[in-house]
């Protein structure tokens, strides 16, 4: 055991549990003021609902002993034999009991994702019950498949260092599905739903910046030069996301928004996180451009196809995550990780991408289908909306009974003034209706 990879890995691993609490924030801000508490809620239970499951039964799932390249062995079952002692064949160098804790964190903020496809009108019943079970019928065979020693994907070549296919496009896939199950807000398409507190947007989105360097360089499981390479990409990949989204702001809107800059860097580590480690940094920096620019284009499809992903998850993490993917393909270069292959870029032909392909495609046709079988189940059991009353008064109040601000008795809150602007990734020309009482 190293105490160098260990320390890096502990340190590491609290990072991408940060990353849970970022996205409330990130999710939280976007949404309006009366259903704010409902959906930090989605990401801080998660957080607890998650790490049990994933200790009694999903690590065992999906990193114990191969069972035909589909799903792990029981063996770890209550994370029995998961020990102070590494497990040479997952991390040969730290705990395994630090490797299982590191993966439990990934764990943890892959079923919260969807949660902002759906916002602003799921039970928190009908949560609980849905990410529980897509957590141990979907995450974890993926997580199988791509990751663990005998996994098919692992064993067909294609690359995700960090979790562009198991985390990305398995949760937005899911939130495509879900948005669709739960159907839309009453008023969307018509009415504009204003992000009431984009501060503390940009504030979720630095600590998911901050807390994607240990997702994606503590997935080198090392303190070693293909941790730093993973850092550098991951900055990179960030920061040219940030630009594309914000340059096509300008040219569609004439200004960059603050909205704009954050959903871009956010989009940026999604592309990169697939070959984070294992392409230089001008592809990064090109992976995070080419992922910011299609993301920003791909959040205006709802409106054009009619699904409502409420805080687009699906244009920013299920095509961030593809995007990440495929460009893997063409940049992955050998001379950054010996453990990859060359991608079509450094001369490595098409074979990397068309094994990419396959990885997609089989993830995305096992997530949806097994995603619409949990939700349906799940709909027909404790129920999957909120009532109309609960829709119209808030989330907060009709699920937690709580409000996340208290003003002076009886004022209300603020208001919106007539004429006044904000960009929310609504429909051009949509109505703002303003109530007495501030909410639009």
């Amino acid at each position: 055991m190293d105490t160098g990879d260990t320390a890096f890995i502990l340190v590491s691993a609290g990072l991408v549990m940060f990353m849970t609490p970022g996205l409330a924030l990130f999710y939280g801000g976007m949404v309006r003021a009366k259903n704010v508490l409902a959906t930090l809620m989605h990401s801080m239970f998660a957080l607890g609902l998650m790490s049990v499951l994933w200790v009694l039964i999903g690590y065992t799932l999906a990193f114990g002993p191969d069972k035909g390249g589909l799903i792990g062995g029981l063996d770890y079952l209550g994370f029995s034999g998961v020990g102070f002692e590494p497990n040479p064949d997952l991390a040969a160098t730290i705990p395994h009991s630090l490797f299982a804790t590191f993966q439990m964190m990934f764990a943890v903020i892959t079923p919260a994702l969807i949660s902002g496809a759906f916002a602003e009108r799921m039970k928190f019943s009908g949560y609980a019950l849905f990410t529980g079970l897509w957590l141990i019928l979907v995450y974890a065979p993926v997580a199988h498949w791509v990751w663990a020693p005998g996994g098919w994907i692992r064993e067909l070549g294609a690359l995700d260092f960090a979790g562009g296919t198991v985390v990305h496009i398995n949760a937005g896939i899911a939130a495509l599905v879900a948005a669709v199950v739960v159907g839309k807000r009453k008023g969307f398409g018509k009415e504009a739903f204003v992000p009431h507190n984009l501060p503390l947007t940009i504030l979720g989105t630095g600590i998911l910046w901050m807390g994607w360097f240990g997702f994606n360089a503590g997935s080198a499981l090392g303190a070693n030069g293909l941790a730093a390479s993973a850092f550098l990409a991951t900055n990179l990949g960030a920061a040219g996301g940030a630009l594309g989204w914000a340059l096509v702001d300008a040219r569609k809107e004439r200004k960059s928004t603050t909205l704009g800059v954050a959903s871009g860097a956010v989009a940026g580590l999604v592309a990169i996180t697939p070959g984070a480690g294992f392409v230089g940094p001008l592809p990064a920096i090109a992976i995070g451009l080419i992922g910011g620019v299609v993301c920003a284009y791909a959040v205006s499809l709802k409106f054009r196809w009619g699904y409502d992903d409420s805080l687009d998850v699906v244009g920013v993490h299920f095509v961030g995550g593809l995007t990440g993917a495929l460009l893997t393909g063409i940049f992955a270069d050998t001379a950054i990780n010996e453990a990859g292959f060359d991608g079509l870029f450094y001369g490595g032909g098409l074979d990397l991408l068309g094994k990419q392909v396959i990885a997609i495609a089989v993830t995305i046709a096992f997530s949806f289908i097994v995603t619409y079988g949990i939700l349906k189940l799940v709909q027909a059991t404790v129920g999957l909306r909120v009532s109309e009353d609960e829709e119209f008064g808030g989330v907060d109040l009709g699920q937690h009974a709580e409000s996340a601000y208290q003003f002076a008795e009886g004022s209300g809150g603020l208001s919106i003034s007539e004429g006044s602007t904000a960009h929310s990734h609504a429909p051009s020309g949509a109505a703002i209706r303003v109530t007495q009482g501030g909410e639009a």
